[in-house]
């Protein structure tokens, strides 16, 4: 057959059922189209122009494409190009920039079609893609205005900035990642490349008697299978309980279906995966463990050779009776959360290669230094001798804390001296990796007469999987944000984090502050409602302020920032109160920037002038959309005031810049306040040198955050956190009960990029908006419901309401420029404010998540 690729004529020979996007991938090498989801035609990152219309290439067989024009972003017109990447720049519309080709690919569809499109036209073209960063607001804005200019025929100029702390400087290198020019792992070709496959346990729980694999590897293409007994290490590892084993031993016990019992090396990936399903298993089943509740009776089997409970967080300070008795108005209720899925758009893949006596990786990891701890651990390495480069990723959300694939690819590649590619399919990524935890939480809070808060007493179980990953930490937060932002007089909070074996649940955005900011933000408008009493009123007479003390009874001494958070929204608030044809909702939230129980985080970093037109900044945060490295440059530029075009940033275990997980606005303090630090030292040599005289000189810089407590911990003063991020968010429905509007103000302390920090809140407002009302991973005996990307209930653009983004600056005394971050504190009341503006349209109060809202009027 016959067909044209970017005005080439191609003649094909093979497989007619072959899905073009393996062709264009693996084939032409035409790596644009990225594959997200294949084949479940769910998220819209493979989408290519067949005759003039835009196509999912996953679900494309070639057979399809016969006498076709077949157009990707390499086959654009340079105007094109330069019109789309210089829109979405411009806009802040790419993030992480996985996604974006394919959207890029729809859009020019559209705009082809349609040449002035109105909003609602490119929202509802937008429907088969998904984008899990922006919120697909910035999306949008960009589109109409590379429309607009195509339609008149001119160009839209490339944005430029002066990297200025505050400006709305570019991303950095946001142009490759619009034109699909960045290479993500599963992009990278290494000559003499294998690829591998995890044979996955078929069960929950299960004694594996026996692993066959004789078939397998009798199968032409493959080159070796690897089993539990091939670790030459440490093969149990975890990030913090030592609980997760690379692979599960014969006579050994699974704990969920993401267990991995054998990893199939092969010449190319189909042989691999065909090799793993000629493995036979011989199982012992066992009942799995599933309910957090009944896994903590005496009677429950256990998951690990230890208790079902792994941790327990008590936070006990005021007089809890005697604020009882003061308590006029008490609020009880039993509230539960649900799992949900990262649905970051790159699943995970990782290619490690033999690097002298040791390895080198590259990862999409949130900490390429737990990487190198962790692999060196199971191959009996030292650090040293373990490189860990980070790729920025596809999106993380805290789903690529853990480790996954970077363990077995990086055996495989010491073992057989050759690199190895190991990449998750989507239905192996949702069953594999750690997700956000459903929390149970049974809540009694109370106020005086006068609408002042007295006590708050909560029991709090969260089911956290298979493994421990971070659950102990985030319902340790859960705990310790219990309060919401608000002053409380007296709390009793008890935490118990449950193992089961279900899919393990770790860190994600919001990190369990999510879960109990809508717990208690129900409490408050049920206060509220039975003492008749303002609701935005009572929220700013009790919202933390100076003086203020958080759950654990940490006294606020700088930086409150909830109450100008409230202030922002309060005129929209009272238009929609006022307007019988609306319905508001509000909320509140604080979230602690990811430093502080009394662990001691610290950040390095360094600058190295490499030439005058090229200074590498190294420093060990991962970027993985929020703008990481722009930060990183731009704090240089500040200090410095050299252009922003000159500087490369790096993050690479051999530059030895030590730092821990990249979450909770962790970067923006500890890089941030590092990179100020070198960049100081810089300045000053900058002073009394020219550039070119500082050719091969570079600078430290270090920060650290020592004065922390623990929670519980016998100390005069508590400072369990290093500083929080406050926001207010305004939920609106119309008459019908529908998404009207959401106004979101936060306090970032300094808003460092303001294009940046509008894209962040925009895109947590939409991961809220469907955790609150859409998105769902119901599992029944171990297994989940199902795997499908369209299943877990991520809100499409044409879903998405208005959405207002207020930035509010009340300084933080320790951060950089005063800032406190934003990354995660976007979605903490969001659930909060959808319930509370559901309960004002129908008078209803909602105890469980996903809610739903009610059917469209006819």
């Amino acid at each position: 057959m016959q067909f044209t690729l970017n005005g080439k004529s191609i003649e094909y020979q093979g497989d007619p059922d072959l899905p073009l996007l393996t062709y264009l991938r693996d084939v032409a090498g035409i790596k644009s189209a990225k594959n997200g989801c294949a084949p479940q035609a769910a998220c819209g990152a493979c989408t290519i122009d067949l005759n003039g219309k835009a196509a999912l290439s996953c679900v494309t067989p070639m057979k399809k494409v016969a006498d076709g024009v077949v157009t990707t972003l390499e086959g654009f017109t340079e105007y094109r190009q330069n019109i789309f990447a210089n829109a979405f720049a411009k806009h802040g519309a790419a993030q992480c920039g996985f996604c974006t080709p394919g959207v890029v690919m729809r859009a020019n569809a559209l705009i082809n079609q349609n040449p002035n499109p109105t909003w609602e036209e490119v929202e509802q073209a937008l429907t088969p893609n998904l984008c899990r960063c922006t919120g697909y607001k910035k999306i949008i804005e960009a589109i109409l205005e590379a429309a607009q200019a195509i339609r008149e025929g001119v160009q839209i100029p490339e944005p430029v900035g002066d990297g200025k702390i505050g400006s709305r400087q570019p991303k950095h290198k946001v142009k490759e990642l619009v034109l699909g020019k960045h290479a993500f792992i599963d992009d990278m070709v290494i000559e003499g490349m294998l690829h591998a496959a995890l044979k996955f346990s078929d069960y929950p729980r299960t004694v594996v008697k026996l692993i066959d694999i004789h078939k397998a590897l009798e199968l032409p293409g493959v080159i070796e299978i690897f089993m539990a007994e091939d670790v030459p290490g440490e093969r149990v590892i975890g990030l913090i309980e030592q609980d997760w084993p690379l692979m599960i031993d014969i006579d050994e016990t699974t704990h969920y279906i993401g267990d991995v019992l054998a990893e199939v090396v092969a010449e190319d990936e189909q042989t691999a995966r065909q090799a793993v399903d000629l493995i036979e298993v011989i199982y012992e089943y066992l009942d799995p463990v599933t309910d957090m509740h009944q896994a903590l009776l005496a009677d429950s089997p256990r998951v690990h050779d230890r208790s079902n409970l792994l941790a327990k967080t008590e936070i006990k300070r005021g007089d809890l009776n005697a604020m009882q008795a003061a308590s006029a108005y008490i609020s009880a209720g039993i509230y539960e959360t649900q799992r949900i899925e990262h649905a970051f758009m790159e699943t995970e893949a990782a290619i490690a290669l033999p690097d002298g006596e040791g390895i080198h990786i590259y990862s999409q990891s949130q900490g390429v230094y737990e990487d190198q701890t962790q692999i060196a651990k199971l191959l009996g390495l030292s650090k040293e001798r373990v490189r860990v480069q980070l790729v920025p990723n596809g999106g993380g959300f805290g789903g690529k804390e853990d480790l996954t694939v970077q363990g077995h690819a990086a055996l495989a590649a010491f073992l057989l001296k050759k690199p190895v590619k190991v990449h998750l399919t989507r239905d192996e990524s949702i069953r594999m990796h750690p997700k956000r935890h459903p929390v149970w939480m049974d809540y009694r809070v109370g106020c005086d007469k006068n609408g002042k808060l007295t006590f708050v007493q909560a029991r709090i179980v969260g089911d956290t999987g298979a493994y421990a990953s971070v659950g102990m930490k985030v319902l340790e937060r859960a705990a310790g944000h219990a309060t919401g932002a608000y002053h409380v007089p007296a709390v009793d909070v008890e935490a118990l984090t449950v193992y089961t074996n279900n899919i393990p649940c770790g860190a994600m955005r919001g990190f369990g502050v999510n879960q109990t900011a809508f717990a208690m933000e129900s409490c408050v408008e049920d206060l509220c409602k039975q003492g008749g009493f303002d609701v935005w009123d009572f929220r700013y007479q009790n919202a933390l302020d100076i003086g203020g003390m958080t759950a654990t009874g940490q006294v606020i001494e700088a930086g409150a920032g909830v109450k100008a958070t409230l202030e922002a929204v309060k005129e929209a608030y009272c238009e929609a109160k006022n307007d019988p044809a609306l319905h508001p909702g509000l909320a509140c939230g604080l979230k602690n920037t990811g430093i502080g129980n009394g662990v001691i985080d610290e950040s390095k970093v360094r600058i190295t002038v490499l030439a005058e037109d090229h200074i590498l900044l190294d420093h060990g945060w991962t970027e993985m959309g929020q703008g990481t490295n722009t930060i990183a440059l731009q704090i240089v530029c500040e200090e410095t005031g050299l252009p922003p075009e000159i500087f490369e940033v790096r993050v690479d275990t051999i530059a030895n810049q030590e730092t821990g997980m990249t979450t909770a606005s962790r970067a923006t303090s500890l890089m941030g306040n590092a990179m100020l630090d070198a960049s100081q030292r810089f300045k000053e040599d900058l002073a009394t040198h020219s550039l070119s005289e500082l050719v091969g000189k570079s600078y430290e810089g270090a920060w650290q955050v020592d004065w922390t407590t623990e929670i519980g911990a016998d100390v005069e003063t508590i400072r369990t956190h290093y500083s929080y991020g406050y926001a207010t968010q305004l939920v609106i429905l119309d008459d019908d009960g529908q998404l009207h509007k959401v106004v979101a103000a936060h306090d970032a302390g300094r808003i460092m990029n303001r294009t940046m920090f509008e894209g962040q809140v925009e895109g947590a407002v939409h991961m809220g908006l469907g955790y609150a009302l859409s998105e769902d991973m119901p599992m029944q005996d171990g297994f989940p419901e199902s795997t499908h990307l369209r299943k877990m209930g991520i809100l499409r653009a044409k879903e998405m309401p208005e959405v207002e983004v207020i930035g509010v600056e009340v300084h933080d005394p320790y951060g950089p420029y005063g800032a406190k971050g934003v990354g995660e504190i976007g979605l903490v009341p969001t659930a909060g404010a959808v319930a509370n503006a559901l309960f004002d349209y129908d008078g209803e109060r909602r105890h469980k998540l996903p809610m739903k809202l009610p059917k469209k009027r006819k």
